[in-house]
């Protein structure tokens, strides 16, 4: 397997930044992940590097070299951070939970597997086509789609989303592929500082006409000067699939001299110790969604 990557995170103009991101890979497996904080929600970088280690933490135990079921895992590794926030914030007996978005990608034999909850996004451009995107669990995207169907009335904020995790209730976690991966396609995650600011197009002619170690920074910069002072943070990590060596800048990482249980990741190590990411069972989750609701609701009779 080779790939080349590059990465940038800014703040803007938010008082901190609360993106995370960052890759994990073995011989024959690699996965690329992303989490977006949520404002108005306690610890929004706490509950983005829960979620992307509890990623990072699974998939070092389960790739033996790879993945029995991309998908599954997908699935499978994003609700188990999700019950992560609810332990953590139960444990600190915090009013409210930390939450976030993910997007996250497995790129595995020649094929690309991907997954998301919320509004943070992942395009593959394969030449000049934007080949394919996430659709944001928001409700603006939700009325968007539907009102090819039926009359819509107001519209609704982009940033009101209907699922993220770290919520009360059970994340919606939609999942994609396998899908073909051809030599040079470009796979691009990102938080919606990028998204609000700069169009498809803009974002897709980026990837499509330069070397990733140029684009990656260019439409960053492009999303803060678009955005102004009050600048979301903005947070990119892209992929190029067996990138050619001669006409790309980026250098390549290859892992094809790596043992079967070799493991590389960029992801800092757990916060939670040596707890495992799975260990809630399905009671004590129940337990701790309820205990948070109860919180919040005596909170809320307090403010009364």
């Amino acid at each position: 397997m080779r790939f080349s990557v590059y990465q940038v995170s800014r703040k803007g103009g938010r008082e901190k930044n609360e993106d995370r991101m960052g890759y994990c890979y073995t011989r024959d497996s690699g996965l690329f992940a992303l989490a977006d904080g949520m404002g108005g929600h306690p610890e929004g970088e706490v509950a983005s590097q829960l979620a992307l280690q509890t990623l990072a933490a699974m998939f070092q135990r389960e790739a033996k070299p790879v993945l029995a079921d991309p998908l599954r895992f997908l699935q499978e590794s994003i609700v188990a951070g999700h019950h992560q926030l609810l332990r953590y914030a139960t444990e600190r007996a915090l009013m409210d939970t930390p939450r976030t978005t993910v997007v996250a990608c497995v790129l595995q034999g020649k094929s690309a597997y991907w997954a998301h909850c919320g509004d943070s996004r992942l395009y593959l451009v394969r030449g000049d086509k934007l080949i394919a995107r996430t659709r944001d669990h928001s409700y603006s995207e939700l009325q968007e789609t539907l009102s090819h169907v039926v009359p819509m009335g107001e519209r609704f904020n982009r940033n009101v989303l209907f699922t993220c995790l770290g919520s009360p209730g059970k994340p919606v976690v939609d999942t994609t592929g396998p899908l073909l991966m051809q030599p040079g396609d470009r796979v691009l995650l990102c938080s919606d500082g990028l998204w609000g600011a700069l169009t498809d197009a803009e974002i897709t002619e980026q990837l499509a006409t330069r070397p990733i170690s140029d684009a990656v920074p260019e439409l960053v910069e492009r999303a803060l000067r678009t955005a102004g002072a009050k600048s979301d943070n903005v947070t990119i990590i892209a992929v190029e699939w067996e990138s050619a060596e001669e006409r790309e800048a980026t250098p390549n990482v290859s892992t094809q001299s790596l043992g079967d249980e070799v493991f590389a990741s960029t992801i800092q190590a757990s916060l939670l110790g040596d707890a495992a990411p799975d260990e809630l069972d399905e009671a004590e989750i129940e337990r701790s969604i309820r205990e948070i609701n109860e919180a919040i609701q005596r909170s809320s009779q307090k403010r009364k």
